[in-house]
């Protein structure tokens, strides 16, 4: 933690820091985490609840209630990943639709999930600012 807090670059966990169930929001790894989001400079990319979750599809139970504490604790700094074409996986590949749905999970709020997936891009990646209407 010492050493990461030491980085001057942005920091982007993948994977939901691959935080190890079952424990989840217990495990100290999520309280590194918590404190790395609190700097400012921390990000985490709501992808993969397939390849850590001991429950699996379809509801990743274990993988939403760690999103879920993410968004709640950081909004403006979680980025949203679908892992997609999947390379982990060798046989059965996740349905990118059943995950892509778990957002409005994770983030029930339109306007948090809005941010999740356009201006908290834009601002860690340097995208141009989208345009409405």
């Amino acid at each position: 933690e010492a050493l990461l807090n030491r980085l001057a670059s942005p920091l982007v966990f993948d994977h939901m820091g691959q935080i190890p169930q079952p424990a989840g929001t217990s495990h100290p790894a999520f309280g590194v985490l918590s404190r790395l989001l609190e700097t400012g400079k921390t990000w985490v990319k709501l992808s993969g609840a397939y390849t850590f979750s001991k429950i699996g599809a379809p509801s990743y139970a274990d993988a939403t209630t760690l999103a879920q504490a993410f968004v709640r604790l950081a909004p403006e700094r979680m980025v949203w990943g679908s892992d997609w074409p999947h390379p982990t996986e060798k046989t059965t590949k996740p349905d990118d639709a059943l995950l892509f749905d778990l957002l409005a999970l994770w983030a029930p709020d339109e306007a948090i999930r809005q941010k999740i997936l356009v201006s908290n891009p834009e601002a860690l990646y340097g995208f141009g600012k989208t345009r409405s209407g």
